[in-house]
C-alpha cells in the first residue's frame, strides 16, 4: 500500500503523552462506551448494558489534546486514511442529495482517555464514539493487531480505521438507532449487523480511494483487508481465546461473515450494497 504523500487534512486530536485521566462526578445518559461498537473486544455489549440499566454510567474527565497535522509515522498515517475517507465519502453523499460531514476527530491516545461515551480504554481496541462523533485510537493497537491475530499490512491498518468511520457514517444515516431498536431483539439483530455494515463501508472507501487521492491500494492489499476481517471474527476470537464457538455471543459476526461484507463493499463500490438490515441472511 502506497500512502506517503497523501493528503492530510489535520482532523487529528493527539492526546498522547497527557498521562492518565480522572473518573469526574456525574452522567453522561443513555449513551455508554458498551453499545459504541469496539473493533475487537469479545464482551455482548447488550449485557453490559443490561448490567447498568437504570444508572447513570461515570463521566470521565475529558482531555484537550493538540489538534491539527501530526509529524509521526503512525499519526501521519491515520490524517492521511482519514483523509482519504472524507474525499470518497463527500462525493457519494453529495450523488444522492446529502452532505458528508467528517468526524469531529480521530483521537490519538495513549493507555485511556475521556470521551462523550465514559472512559475509553485501549484495551477496548479502536472505537467510534456518537455522543461526541469522534475516532479513537490508540496507535499500539496495531501490535496487537499483528501479533495477536495475525493481520499483518498497512492496509489492515486502513482497514479498522475505515471500519470505525463507517461507525461515524452510520450514526449520520441513521443506522446506529436503528440496530439499537433491533438490539433488543438478540445480537444479530442488532449489533452483527451494524459492524458488518461497517466493514461493507471500510470496503466502499477501499474501492474509491485510490481514485480521489494518490493511496495506491493493490490486489495484495485487498488480500491483508480480507485477512484482517478474517482475524476479527467472533468465531475466530472465541476459538483462540476459550477454545469453543459461542454463537449466541456473537457481537460482530463470523470470520466469514466479515470478510464476505468487505468485499461486498468493494466489488460493488456503492453504500446501497452495504444494507445488513434488509437481509434475512448475514
Amino acid at each position: 500500500m502506497e500512502w506517503e504523500g497523501g493528503r492530510q487534512s489535520g482532523n487529528i486530536e493527539d492526546r498522547r503523552g497527557l498521562g492518565p485521566v480522572a473518573a469526574a462526578g456525574g452522567g453522561i445518559g443513555a449513551l455508554v462506551l458498551a453499545a459504541v461498537g469496539y473493533f475487537v473486544f469479545g464482551v455482548d455489549p447488550q449485557a453490559t448494558l443490561n448490567a447498568v440499566e437504570g444508572a447513570q454510567a461515570p463521566a470521565a474527565q475529558q482531555q484537550e489534546g493538540r489538534r491539527g497535522s501530526v509529524q509521526d509515522e503512525g499519526g501521519r498515517f491515520v490524517d492521511v486514511i482519514e483523509t482519504s475517507n472524507t474525499d470518497v465519502w463527500g462525493p457519494i453523499f453529495a450523488r444522492s442529495g446529502g452532505r458528508y460531514v467528517p468526524p469531529t476527530s480521530v483521537v490519538l491516545y495513549d493507555d485511556q482517555t475521556g470521551t462523550g461515551c465514559g472512559l475509553g480504554q485501549s484495551a477496548m481496541g479502536p472505537f467510534y464514539c456518537p455522543a461526541d462523533r469522534k475516532v479513537y485510537l490508540d496507535l499500539s493497537f496495531w501490535n496487537e493487531l499483528e501479533s495477536r491475530f495475525g493481520a499483518k499490512g498497512e492496509f489492515a491498518r486502513a482497514y479498522v480505521i475505515s471500519h470505525e468511520i463507517g461507525h461515524h457514517i452510520q450514526n449520520q444515516l441513521g443506522a446506529t438507532r436503528q440496530a439499537d431498536r433491533l438490539g433488543r431483539r438478540g445480537a444479530e439483530s442488532g449489533s452483527v449487523r451494524l459492524e458488518l455494515q461497517a466493514d461493507c463501508y471500510a470496503g466502499v472507501w477501499a474501492r474509491h480511494a485510490p481514485e480521489v487521492s494518490s493511496i495506491r491500494i493493490t490486489r495484495a492489499d485487498i488480500e491483508d483487508g480480507l485477512g484482517a476481517a478474517a482475524a476479527v471474527g467472533d468465531d475466530a476470537i472465541q476459538s483462540k481465546a476459550q477454545g469453543r464457538v459461542m454463537p449466541d455471543s456473537f457481537t460482530h459476526g463470523t470470520s466469514e461473515q466479515r470478510m464476505r461484507w468487505f468485499g461486498k463493499g468493494y466489488d460493488a463500490g456503492r453504500p446501497a450494497a452495504c444494507d445488513t438490515f434488509a437481509t434475512d441472511e448475514l
